[in-house]
């Protein structure tokens, strides 16, 4: 699922491709647009038309940007030759580790494959590829938790049409 942007008329809402594009920028920071696409597909697997599961789906979403990602800039975005502090890199993984990768692995999955459910969503497609930034430091990534693993492998082999979109973040580290 690909998005337009018209920089000067605000988003369009309209997708404009069949095959998942994670590093375009749209898809990692501009939610509802997805999320207004996965409801015209047919089915509701990705982002389903049931209130509570979607609600939930939300809930991950919101979560995973304004708890999660805000973690990964810091241990990840050298790789783009952009300045990181290292202490910060590991005050942000201590983040991650003591409490974000709890509320992944307890709340989230618990008792699931996904992130509440036994089929990937858009939620789990906004997650797994967005831990690759802490490929970037060998010794962050060596500490994870292997539940955390386990679930970012699933998600990715999940979608193996997506496979060259989800190794281009790891081809940098």
């Amino acid at each position: 699922i690909g998005f337009s942007s018209d920089l000067w008329g605000g988003p369009k809402c309209t997708p404009m491709v069949s095959k998942f594009d994670l590093w375009s920028g749209i898809l990692s920071f501009s939610w509802p647009p997805v999320n207004h696409a996965a409801l015209s597909l047919p089915g509701d697997k990705l982002y389903p038309k049931d209130p509570l599961k979607r609600a939930r789906v939300d809930m991950v979403l919101d979560w995973r940007q304004t708890a999660l990602y805000p973690c990964l800039p810091a241990i990840g975005y050298g790789i783009f030759g952009m300045p990181v502090d290292t202490d910060e890199a590991k005050e942000k993984f201590k983040s991650l580790q003591e409490e974000h990768f709890k509320i992944l692995t307890d709340v989230y999955l618990k008792n699931t494959k996904f992130c509440f459910s036994d089929t990937p969503t858009i939620a789990d497609l906004a997650i797994a590829p967005a831990l690759n930034f802490i490929k970037a430091r060998k010794k962050f990534w060596e500490a994870v938790p292997q539940a955390v693993k386990d679930y970012q492998a699933r998600v990715l082999e999940a979608f193996p049409g997506a496979k060259e979109n989800f190794d281009a973040l790891c081809a940098l580290c």
